[in-house]
């Protein structure tokens, strides 16, 4: 055969590794490769290191879970700071992602290093068997899972055992507070969630000012018909130095946003709901009671408020009561009164707003 010659093969012609047997074509057992013993098989000392490795890793894992939980606890959940290359964002975030990818990888590293350096290496072949087993090879089982601990040498490091159950028990907390209080640890420093979320940023004496200008509200100036965005001073608008921060800022719109409307007193049918008000001024909150939406469509002719999601209807001339939707509650109420002209809270939220809770009386 000369240099230029192109050989072909068939693709139908069998691998060398075939041979006929009963009539079929099957590929010869390769077998297991020659077993490579690791360092720490043969000297002792590497694997104390290896042990030492391990067991620092779980430690690790456990001390990130204890700074997972004094954070969460203790830190500010407000705390802000500037990062490099990031800029300014919030710490407590950031230090709970940190202890809890501490926590993690301690465990996740640990397990790994303790099997590729004194966990069996071995390869074991292992033939397909009936479901069902006798008690000899229920015995082999247990023989067997007794070999594994031995094998990966728990009777003679219990260290390993220790950490390694303390990373996985400890790990689980943090677990537990998330699921029990979110991100939020506020929940179990108030009596109760109930309470909490009860809770808005208005006190007797705020101002009512418009959203976002914050501009304070004279009842005079108010026409029949007039519909304002209010907020409590100090919440409406940007962040400033000496008030309160972006934080909380946000949190009292999410809370505490009031929708004021300027109604006929003859058109309101709740005693209650006038006594509240001024001269037929009236404030709601705007925090859908069906799953928390901004209620802000109002129908100056049928004085009803609707809730752009679901369509909850609200009517303002019978202390807001449902009247269609699937909002459950009336909107809460912000009693309001007159101070040298201006509009001012005469009390927080005598009810929680927004939606449903188990915990609402």
């Amino acid at each position: 055969m000369s240099d230029d010659e192109i050989v072909v093969h068939d693709p139908h012609d069998k691998p060398a590794t075939y041979v006929e047997a009963d009539g079929l074509d099957r590929f010869e057992n390769p077998g297991l490769p020659p077993h490579r013993p690791r360092r720490a098989d043969l000297d002792e000392g590497a694997a104390k290191r290896a042990e030492r490795q391990v067991t620092t890793m779980f430690g690790l894992s456990m001390l990130g879970a204890l700074g997972f939980i004094v954070a969460y606890l203790f830190v500010d959940p407000n705390l802000r700071g500037e990062i490099l290359l990031i800029g300014e964002m919030n710490l407590y975030h950031l230090i709970l992602g940190l202890t809890m990818a501490v926590s993690l990888l301690g465990i996740g590293f640990g397990a790994v290093h303790w099997a590729k350096t004194l966990m069996p290496d071995t390869e074991v072949v292992e033939e397909r068997h009936l479901q069902a087993s006798d008690q000899a090879a229920r015995d082999d089982a247990a023989g067997v899972l007794s070999d594994g601990y031995r094998g990966a040498q728990l009777h003679r490091r219990p260290m390993l055992l220790l950490t390694a159950g303390g990373a996985l028990s400890l790990f689980a907390l943090p677990m537990a507070l998330q699921v029990a209080g979110g991100l939020d640890p506020n929940i179990w420093r108030d009596p109760s969630p109930a309470e909490m979320l009860s809770r808005t940023v208005w006190k007797k004496g705020m101002r009512l000012v418009i959203d976002p200008s914050g501009t304070p509200i004279r009842a005079s100036d108010l026409t029949q018909g007039s519909v304002i965005h209010v907020m409590p001073e100090g919440y409406a608008g940007a962040h400033t130095e000496d008030g309160p921060s972006d934080q909380e800022i946000m949190t009292a719109k999410a809370t505490s946003s009031v929708l004021l409307v300027k109604m006929n007193p003859e058109d309101i049918k709740s005693a209650k709901q006038r006594d509240w008000g001024v001269d037929g001024i009236v404030a709601y909150s705007k925090i859908c009671t069906h799953v928390g939406c901004p209620v802000a469509l109002y129908e100056r002719q049928t004085h009803h408020l609707l809730c752009p999601c679901h369509q909850s209807t609200f009517d303002m001339t019978n202390d807001c009561e449902v009247i269609f939707g699937p909002a459950k509650r009336p909107l809460p109420q912000l009693r309001i009164t007159v101070e040298d002209g201006y509009l001012v809270a005469a009390d927080g939220f005598a009810e929680p707003v927004g939606p449903s809770f188990w915990e609402r009386g």
